[in-house]
């Protein structure tokens, strides 16, 4: 899915800023080459650095995803599989995104899954029904019908999805694209410096180069 198919409908947004500059990177540059690795191709090195959440000494990677995208469907599984077998160095999280406001459902879909410890559950199960059970989860009232259906507690789903905490995060997601230059997904963004466009499996074996050689220094 591609952020030029979409109307933009973004929020205002700024960054937080890290240290480190390009003579900084420069070792980097020629370790990333050695491993194979082509910058402007494989993965793009941010101009401004994004914010991250991850301890000092962890190497942060977000997925950025849409439900409603084909491709994110079928690189989902492989994600999750990656997820569960990386280093005690890495910390991983999902930032589903909004090229515009008619997917804002979608991220709050997502957070409210997230805040009822659901996300395990039901997370694939939302990419199926959009994807092979034909069921368009990005508006409110469809949503709420399909997620009656999954034996959740319906009160604390609804007060949740409209909830400061949820709408607050789906904004901080949508800063977050923003602050990537996310064009596109799935794609990965990797400790708040590079953004990987998705290139199916070797989206994670780019990922794993990547934060090599970050560890290296």
């Amino acid at each position: 899915m591609q952020r030029r198919d979409f109307s933009r409908s973004l929020l205002a947004a700024g960054a937080t800023a890290l240290t480190g500059g390009a003579a900084a990177l420069a070792p980097f540059n020629a370790q990333a080459q050695a491993a194979g690795l082509k910058e402007g191709t494989d993965f793009i090195r941010l101009g401004k650095p994004a914010p991250v959440d991850a301890p000092a000494g962890q190497i942060e990677v977000v997925e950025f995803f849409a439900y409603s995208c084909i491709h994110c469907y079928h690189f989902e599984p492989l994600f999750s599989a990656w997820a569960q077998k990386k280093p005690a160095h890495v910390v991983v999280r999902r930032a589903p995104v909004a090229f515009s406001e008619a997917f804002v459902p979608m991220q709050k879909l997502y957070y409210t899954l997230e805040a009822m410890g659901q996300v395990e559950a039901l997370h694939e199960k939302v990419f199926r029904a959009f994807h092979v059970d034909k069921v368009r989860l990005n508006d409110p009232a469809t949503i709420n019908d399909w997620m009656g259906k999954q034996g959740v507690d319906m009160k604390k789903f609804n007060e949740l999805f409209g909830s400061f905490s949820v709408v607050g995060k789906a904004r901080k997601a949508t800063l977050l694209q923003e602050a990537y230059q996310v064009e596109g997904t799935p794609a990965l963004g990797v400790a708040g410096r590079f953004y990987i466009p998705g290139q199916g499996p070797r989206t994670l074996q780019i990922a794993e180069a990547l934060i090599a050689q970050l560890r290296k220094g």
